[in-house]
């Protein structure tokens, strides 16, 4: 039986692979309760596919994750906002400009998954973690609000959030750029502890885990 749905993104902005659905797919190769599902990076699409996902599969909790590239660490996300404001273009050539998510929607959503403890449990998996408080303005925003929403008007049984992954090192390799990176395994089982926990916890950890910038 699917208890957990996790999405990871085509690859964009001229990459080979996106190591969110590598990783997720990885995930999911090797539990019976986990299913993947690929999201297009396009502005129109993305949405569409989320619902339609979730509607086959029916789950208790939704993990959708990207590629951060530049972040050195698996990142669970706290706030969606809704705002679109695309630096590049997605996948289909579109690229809006200050416009909401959704229109008449609320400033932002916050994700329902204990994002602290998702971040104590990667780390004690021996993967760097660290909660994020901006999810950017791109696709994955879109899709963190959008879900959030979803999840608050027609799915309210069910738990979500947003999880932000580094490169992977063949992106690095193939770009010859030094940035930061994680193996796709590595990532895989970070999903496995941030997943184990949000079936589990339900109250999140009093601790900081706060921005100063």
């Amino acid at each position: 039986m699917v208890k957990v749905l996790v999405t990871g993104f085509a690859p964009f902005g001229g990459e080979a692979v996106n190591p969110s659905w590598q990783a997720v797919s990885a995930l999911a190769a090797g539990r019976d309760d986990v299913v993947a599902v690929e999201l297009p990076c396009e502005f129109d699409a993305s949405l569409p596919a989320l619902r339609k996902a979730i509607e086959q599969h029916g789950p208790a909790l939704v993990v959708c994750t990207g590629q951060a590239g530049g972040r050195p660490d698996v990142t669970p996300e706290r706030v969606a906002i809704n705002l679109v404001d695309a630096r590049i273009p997605d996948n289909a050539g579109t690229q809006p400009v200050d416009v909401p998510v959704i229109a008449d929607g609320p400033a932002a959503y916050f994700s329902t998954l204990p994002v602290k403890a998702c971040v104590a449990a990667i780390r004690d998996a021996g993967v760097p973690a660290s909660v994020s408080h901006t999810a950017g303005t791109y696709v994955c925003n879109q899709v963190f609000y959008g879900l959030m929403h979803l999840l608050a008007t027609d799915f309210p049984g069910t738990r979500g959030g947003f999880v932000h992954v580094p490169y992977s090192p063949e992106q690095v390799a193939a770009a010859g750029t030094g940035a930061p990176s994680l193996d796709v395994s590595r990532t895989a089982g970070a999903l496995a502890a941030l997943v184990d926990t949000a079936l589990a916890v339900t109250e999140d950890l009093a601790v900081p885990a706060g921005a100063l910038h």
